[in-house]
């Protein structure tokens, strides 16, 4: 069995998009998964299944989603040794103080990442930026809703991509290994 990590994007932000954890952990077993845990309430779910593309697991919950809520959401599928890599290339952990100013950028298809890298040879006066393989990582120590580099990558991956700070990412890979 591989463990999965689900990364729903822009779920229980403002009114629209609502979907309580209990009914997010519920469509995912009812999609054939098992041991659905989730993390906060803003769409992150760690839960069990046979190995297969992730890409696959990721289509299969973006139906589920859209059947069972009624509403359209990007899902990002990872695995746990994907989160681990992910956690492991952190290439700015030694310079942000702050957890909640150190955002993962998520994204399915590795290209998007590709898309990146001319922004990450950029230079951001007070902000960094740097694309690992299965992600990006943005420190923006004046605030996340003031970040020009964190701007610019919306702009780049639009609705195919999505962020959890650093604290969530950490909490998701403990969950993810059994914590």
């Amino acid at each position: 069995m591989t463990t999965w990590i689900g990364l729903l994007r822009g779920i229980n932000v403002g009114k629209a998009k609502r979907l309580a954890m209990a009914d997010l952990r519920r469509l995912v077993e009812d999609a054939g998964y098992t041991d659905a845990r989730t993390l906060l309430n803003s769409g992150n779910v760690v839960f069990r299944g046979k190995p297969e593309r992730a890409d696959r697991v990721a289509a299969r919950l973006v139906r589920a989603v859209e059947e069972t809520a009624g509403f359209h959401a990007n899902v990002v599928v990872l695995s746990a040794a994907t989160l681990a890599t992910v956690v492991a290339e952190n290439a700015l952990a030694a310079q942000a103080t702050d957890p909640a100013r150190l955002l993962v950028a998520f994204v399915q298809d590795g290209q998007r990442l590709a898309d990146l890298r001319p922004l990450a040879a950029k230079d951001w006066p007070d902000e960094a930026l740097a694309v690992g393989t299965h992600a990006a990582y943005l420190w923006s120590p004046r605030g996340i809703l003031e970040s020009a580099a964190i701007e610019a990558v919306g702009r780049v991956l639009g609705d195919q991509g999505t962020t959890r700070n650093w604290a969530t990412v950490q909490k998701l890979a403990a969950l993810a290994q059994g914590g």
